[in-house]
């Protein structure tokens, strides 16, 4: 057992931390998804203006966003902040903020997919009636696009909750950086532990992901039929 390094989970509070590492990651994912998902349902509205100017600096913000890696942009506001503009940022502030432009940004593209889908008769049977625009979204396109919505959102949940493994380069203790850690203090007593601590942490993000993969499935499965 000894040899397998499964003991160093037991030893001392390394679980416990493992635990308290995970708080962060999630606290972070919550607080970047919940932001993300209310801003990108704007962003997707405004997207849909036929305004020349708003549908190009959106467009010049989502292909930015994307061809950005997520590290990349990370070190920009972490590092470039505090060394050109002498924003003193912590490391989870910073997290938020560029997994909410990430996350904002592919919101708000799938946002503006699941509304131009919706056939534009139902736009035009709204206006028939004497609706407003506001009340067009409201009581016509936003509940129908919605359906068409959740499964996608949810699998950018799932991509964003994984992605948060990446705060470690930028001093986050988080679910990962506690683990190395761990394995780092036992480096000399449990060689092996990493295969252990690893295989924790991949377990953790797998309880997390999975049941939001499935009821992402099981939905767009049964809003399909």
């Amino acid at each position: 057992m000894q040899d397998l390094g499964i003991k160093i989970l037991l030893q001392g509070d390394n679980l416990v931390r493992l635990l308290q590492g995970l708080g962060v990651t999630i606290s972070i994912s919550v607080i970047s998804v919940l932001l993300s998902l209310a801003f990108g349902v704007l962003l997707g509205i405004v997207m849909m203006v036929k305004n020349p100017l708003i549908r190009f600096i959106t467009r010049l913000y989502l292909e930015f966003i994307r061809i950005m890696p997520q590290l990349v942009l990370l070190f920009l506001v972490y590092f470039g902040s505090a060394k050109h503009l002498g924003w003193d940022l912590g490391g989870e502030t910073a997290s938020v903020i560029v997994f909410v432009l990430w996350g904002t940004a592919e919101m708000g593209d799938l946002v503006r997919g699941a509304l131009q889908s919706i056939s534009v008769h139902q736009t035009e049977s709204g206006k028939a009636l004497g609706l407003t625009k506001g009340q067009i979204y409201y009581y016509i396109l936003i509940p129908q696009a919605v359906k068409r919505l959740i499964p996608q959102a949810m699998n950018l949940v799932t991509r964003m909750i994984k992605t948060t493994s990446l705060i470690v380069l930028i001093g986050v203790v988080e679910v990962v950086k506690t683990g190395q850690q761990i394995i780092e203090s036992a480096r000399l007593t449990s060689p092996s532990a990493a295969l252990w601590i690893y295989g924790v942490i991949f377990f953790m993000y797998f309880i997390i992901c999975y049941p939001i993969s499935l009821i992402a499935g099981h939905l767009e499965k049964v809003w399909k039929e």
